[in-house]
């Protein structure tokens, strides 16, 4: 029996992997059980070594080869490497917690209830074949012409600004370039930044490919799947059996081998940006593969972030514009409705009210946006200012109405819930009212408002069993609804055929805050959802309800002009000295009180200047003073940071990779719980 010493790397917060024991036949991106102190543990090889770095009698063996799935290719372990490297963690923390659950937790290969594992078991199951739609006949226009054609005909790597108006049809643009890469055998994988996106998109993928691609290789990956769906997309991309994988920013560590174009829609999107453990850019990593694989990438979007339109302006990457709606020649048109001495009902300023009052009467839909969810954002007692605040959180509780409940408070941080005190706390005061609106209430007053109306509400609270969310949008686009409620859940990427009218409630709540990336949010936020109006039709209207009308972020928005807006604003963060001008990484220390974590911090900031120094580049690297979150407390934990930020992405990557041993040493002495985020898009 011939033995072989192998490395391998486990899901732990250690930059080192582990030497084992091999009696059985292995290569390297196979996953296998080893021991690890008292627990078995899935690990990846990733080297075969002559020989172990300790001595042979002080390794273990491993205990199992698991071979129900191919090796992980040499390329697919360079992508996680590269992820290892750029983000700081380790090669384990990379590469496990990607995979399906079942793939990464030995019980499901141990015992008598294995069945085979994980992949046999969801290989035998029965899954029901896909609707057939026909797809219809689709012509495209000049520009998207011209942009599949450039698209196509790409030498090796390329990375394409796909930037249209709303409803300019760049959907169109990815599936006719997706037909040809398909065509050269090739496979191609889609991300789009939300799951409640995924089946309009599924559903035109299988139609327009079904003469050239089996249903059963085109497959959806993302969080929203039960465990055995995931794992059988995973697998069936690890063996070779998929052409097309669509799939929310998880997708983009799919194992696939032959990858001819990768897409990604609303590249902008925040929720490409993962928020837990590895936080990572699905963006930024599909950047990175498709220059790895040398094949073209498209980013789409109708309000690119400003890192990407920076990228095209320098010429990194080609601008391909669509500035024509694909199905009607007009824009919706956006008007500013004055509320600073208008008297509002509840919330609703009288003229817009009555042109949902006029949609109404021609027969057409009308969607109301609020990014609020809930009934209310806090109750209050007008008696002695008492207000309901979360007891485990430094935030307040909000008010919903629940089903068969009647009300409660929620924290949306924490997730505490308590009954509506029936009187003051701290008074003693029977009346206790709700302050502001979130989607509930809005809801609720439209309904006695028209009560003839098929009122709807799409948002986090209608949406949280499976398939509401997709069942709610097919009542939408099917007419069954005529006034839509929502949060920025509907404010992209559906084509709603019969919608005539967009009425925004509150978007002056994003104009001041501290972030600053926040006018780029909100214009892009407000745009999006003014893109929902008028896709199929003349006359499509867009009401902005605002105490600032003459604000920048408005006026821009009139004339929807992305292009000058982004200008401006790329001036300002160049004078200022943000991104993209400037490169960031931000540590989050957290502990029972915020005295604890601001020490550590400055700690760690006082070893970095050590770090500096002793690299010959002090000022290379600017460390900020630690300072605490703005919202402080979140169940009950204190939180802190520090951030890091220089003109130079290859320094601030050396910097860290040699300040970060030192920052894990003094947390081990401390048993302080931090993490650390590179490219952070909240400070």
């Amino acid at each position: 029996m011939q033995v072989s010493w192998v490395r391998v790397v486990l899901d732990i917060p250690r930059q080192d992997a582990f030497d084992y024991r091999c009696e059985h036949p292995v290569q390297i991106g196979q996953r296998v059980i080893v021991p690890f102190g008292s627990r078995q543990l899935i690990g990846v090889v990733i080297e075969l070594l002559p020989a172990p770095a300790l001595d042979p009698d002080q390794i273990r063996d491993v205990e199992q080869v698991l071979d129900d799935l191919p090796a992980f290719s040499a390329s697919w372990l360079a992508l996680a490497q590269f992820a290892s490297r750029y983000y700081q963690r380790s090669l384990g923390e990379v590469i496990l917690p990607v995979l399906p659950n079942g793939l990464r937790k030995p019980t499901a290969y141990l015992g008598k209830r294995s069945a085979g594992g994980p992949v046999a078991r969801a290989d035998r199951k029965k899954r029901s074949a896909p609707a057939t739609v026909v797809p219809s006949p689709i012509v495209l226009n000049a520009q998207q012409q011209q942009a599949v054609q450039q698209i196509c005909e790409s030498d090796g790597y390329a990375a394409y600004l796909l930037h249209g108006v709303t409803g300019s049809g760049k959907t169109e643009v990815y599936l006719h370039a997706a037909l040809t890469f398909l065509q050269r055998g090739q496979q191609i994988l889609m991300l789009v930044p939300e799951i409640n996106l995924t089946p309009q998109l599924e559903t035109a993928v299988r139609a327009r490919f079904a003469d050239l691609v089996a249903p059963e290789e085109i497959a959806v990956f993302h969080s929203g799947l039960a465990d055995g769906e995931r794992l059988k997309a995973w697998a069936d991309a690890q063996r070779g059996k998929l052409k097309v994988l669509l799939g929310t920013r998880m997708a983009i560590f799919a194992p696939l081998d032959n990858p001819g174009l990768i897409i990604v829609d609303e590249e902008h999107d925040a929720s490409y940006k993962q928020q837990e453990g590895l936080r990572y850019s699905a963006r930024d990593l599909a950047v990175w593969r498709a220059h790895q694989a040398g094949i073209p990438l498209i980013l789409g979007s109708a309000t690119p972030s400003l890192e990407t339109w920076h990228h095209a302006l320098s010429g990194r990457y080609t601008r391909l514009s669509l500035e024509q709606r694909a199905k009607t020649r007009f824009l919706p048109d956006i008007r500013l409705v004055d509320t600073r001495k208008a008297k509002l009902n509840q919330g609703f300023e009288p003229g817009v009210l009555e042109a949902i009052r006029t949609r109404l009467e021609r027969g057409e839909q009308s969607m109301v946006f609020l990014n609020r969810r809930g009934y209310a954002p806090v109750m209050h007692c007008a008696a002695c200012g008492w207000v309901s605040q979360c007891p485990r959180c430094s935030v307040h509780t909000v008010l919903h109405r629940t089903p068969g409940s009647g009300y409660q408070l929620q924290c949306h941080h924490c997730g505490f819930q308590s009954r509506v005190p029936s009187i003051c706390p701290d008074c003693g005061n029977q009346d206790l009212q709700p302050l502001g609106r979130g989607t509930q209430r809005v809801e609720e007053f439209l309904q006695d408002i028209f009560p003839a109306a098929r009122i709807q509400r799409i948002d986090a609270d209608s949406t949280r069993l499976k398939g509401s969310a997709l069942r709610l949008f097919d009542e939408v686009h099917t007419g069954n609804i005529d006034i839509l409620v929502g949060t920025q859940m509907v404010a992209k990427g559906h084509d709603f055929k019969r919608l005539g009218l967009v009425a925004v409630l509150n978007a002056d709540s994003m104009l001041f805050s501290a972030d600053f990336r926040a006018p780029e949010r909100l214009f892009a936020q407000l745009l999006q959802v003014a893109g929902r109006a008028g896709r199929h039709a003349e006359g499509g209207e867009v009401l902005i309800q605002t105490g600032y009308p003459d604000h920048t972020v408005y006026q821009t928005l009139l004339n929807n002009d992305f292009p000058a807006f982004a200008d401006d604003l790329l001036a300002e963060r160049q004078d200022t000295g943000l991104p993209p001008f400037t490169f960031q990484a931000l540590i989050t220390a957290e502990a029972k009180s915020v005295q604890r974590a601001l020490a550590f911090l400055q700690e760690i900031r006082e070893q970095a200047a050590t770090v500096l120094a002793d690299e010959g580049e002090p000022d290379a690297v600017c460390l900020y003073d630690p300072v605490p979150l703005r919202i402080l407390r979140v169940a009950h934990v204190e939180r802190a940071q520090l951030l890091i930020e220089s003109a130079s992405r290859p320094a601030l990557q050396r910097f860290l990779q040699q300040w970060l041993p030192q920052v894990q040493a003094i947390g081990q002495k401390q048993r302080m719980r931090y993490f650390i985020e590179v490219d952070p898009l909240e400070i």
